[in-house]
């Protein structure tokens, strides 16, 4: 992460060789620079423990689904939150983009992927599942969009 500001979006010159088997791409050979696109100048990293970038990653990646449409994904309104008519899910799905009271109660894994929210009295939940492309099992892998599927649920709560 950027050492100025812990931004992920940082960057630095390498050398990557494709590896087919897991589907990724492996590092060879990294050279000195190392730029940070939300300072948008140069930067040094202070380096984070792997299964905190790959959380870091996937809260990253939902938000993006989640509040920006950003990614490959899909949305699903439940037939109870429907039958409460599109003024109701208009207002539902507005909430949720603008959820942002995450806490360790509510987001243990710090992944960003479920949450709750009220409109008109009625406690509504949503929540982000990771699939595979073809939606017939878990992402091998959430932190790569390629692989990965978002499914964003709005429901209510009395439907859970």
């Amino acid at each position: 992460v950027c050492a100025r500001c812990g931004s992920e979006r940082v960057v630095r010159d390498a050398w990557a060789c494709w590896n087919p088997s897991t589907g990724l791409w492996e590092l060879e050979t990294v050279f000195d620079q190392q730029y940070c696109h939300v300072c948008e100048s140069e930067t040094s990293f202070v380096w984070t423990r792997i299964e905190g970038i790959s959380r870091m990653r996937v809260r990253e990646l939902n938000d993006l689904f989640r509040r920006e449409g950003r990614g490959q994904g899909s949305i699903v309104i439940t037939a109870g939150l429907q039958e409460r008519g599109d003024d109701v899910v208009q207002r539902a799905y507005h909430a949720v983009r603008a959820f942002d009271a995450f806490s360790d109660a509510n987001d243990p894994w710090g992944e960003n992927d479920f949450g709750s929210v009220e409109i008109d009295g009625e406690k509504i939940f949503w929540k982000i599942d990771c699939y595979d492309p073809t939606l017939t099992m878990g992402s091998d892998n959430p932190t790569n969009e390629a692989l990965t599927h978002r499914v964003l649920t709005i429901m209510l709560a009395s439907e859970y």
